[in-house]
């Protein structure tokens, strides 16, 4: 008797440590359903299915819509809420673990809150996919318009698409171009003057949005010395080659040349310099900075007497551009303060021997 007592209280000692060995490989999930109008579902089904083994369990939604259950298997399940049969809402990836209690609930109400606002956000972004369609559209036919030279055109189309979507900087910068090209082609010397300054006023709208844009900057201070704004002109071509370092060789060219055209020749001799350093191929800086030293020549003895490095300066245009528009031009100004034309370009080749 002894005996037997001893072996069961052995089992019974085996049955003590095996329960929470087959605590840690179940879960538990608790959850509750509501409907779209937020009340309770109840005689819902609730079905589990793991996603790994296949095992199903089926549980039911009270009074209250909540359900329960313990003894689940661990692992991924896939929970659907059926009622009359119809699948009416669903969850992926529910994780049921041994640590804790996995709450899985159903609110319908959240689901269509949802689903409308996605849908809401996908027709926003159709509409504004059909928009930058629609503009991209007028961006082309207006490049095509200016092609043709139908300035005032082109100028018509891109105002529409301002309108349609004032926050887009490019469409304002095509607008700015289009009304440059008018005014370079204006005969009428007040249209030519409105022109320009629509120019200004467009480019300033496009760097409004975009300030730190470069070639808007660029652009409008071509409109700005185009319209007699010559010291706005300087300044921005400065802010344009401080925002756009890899063209900046181009914004002191161009700045160089507004100097010329106002007689400030120490700063456009400044200015060449500047392009030069940053783009030594540029030939027509090596020109115009020629042309700004010979404007600083005096005479002695009825002799023209150029700066130092004037006619290095119309030496290395002819090096470099040597059939270029201002070849012959320079060198009469080689001519003009006795100095020789000194480029291989043009010499004889020596012979062989």
């Amino acid at each position: 008797m002894k005996k037997y007592l001893s072996i069961i209280a052995v089992l019974f000692a085996i049955g003590l440590l095996a329960a929470p060995l087959c605590a840690q490989i179940t879960g538990t999930i608790t959850g509750v359903a509501k409907d779209k109008d937020g009340k309770p579902i109840s005689g819902a089904t609730v079905e589990l299915v793991n996603s790994q083994t296949g095992t199903k369990y089926e549980l039911k939604t009270n009074s209250k819509g909540t359900f329960y259950s313990v003894g689940l298997g661990l692992g991924v399940y896939h929970a659907s809420l059926i009622k009359d049969g119809q699948v009416i809402d669903e969850h992926g990836n529910v994780v049921i673990e041994a640590s804790g209690e996995r709450q899985c609930d159903f609110d319908l109400s959240k689901d269509a809150a949802t689903a409308s606002e996605q849908q809401q956000k996908a027709s926003a972004q159709q509409k504004s996919n059909e928009k930058i369609k629609g503009l991209n559209a007028s961006l082309a036919q207006a490049k095509e318009l200016e092609g043709a030279g139908n300035y005032d055109q082109a100028i018509t189309v891109l105002k529409q698409a301002t309108q349609v979507d004032p926050s887009q900087d490019l469409v304002w910068a095509y607008l700015g171009d289009a009304q440059r090209g008018a005014g370079a082609h204006a005969t009428d010397a007040q249209a030519k003057a409105k022109d320009y300054q629509d120019a200004v006023e467009s480019y300033q709208k496009a760097l409004a949005i975009k300030p730190t844009n470069g070639a808007y900057m660029g652009q409008l201070a071509d409109a700005y010395a185009k319209s007699g704004q010559t010291d706005k002109a300087v300044e921005t071509y400065a802010a344009a080659a401080q925002a756009d370092p890899a063209n900046a060789g181009a914004y002191y060219y161009n700045q160089g040349a507004v100097l010329t055209n106002t007689g400030k020749i120490d700063d456009a001799i400044t200015a060449f310099d500047k392009s030069i350093q940053l783009d030594p191929t540029r030939a027509a800086a090596y020109y115009w900075k020629g042309v700004n030293l010979i404007g600083k020549a005096t005479m002695k003895d009825n002799k023209m007497v150029a700066p130092a490095g004037t006619a290095e300066a119309f030496n290395k245009y002819l090096e470099l551009d040597p059939n270029g528009k201002y070849a012959d031009a320079a060198k009469q100004m080689l001519a003009s303060i006795g100095a020789s034309v000194e480029t291989s370009y043009g010499k004889p080749k020596s012979s062989k021997k």
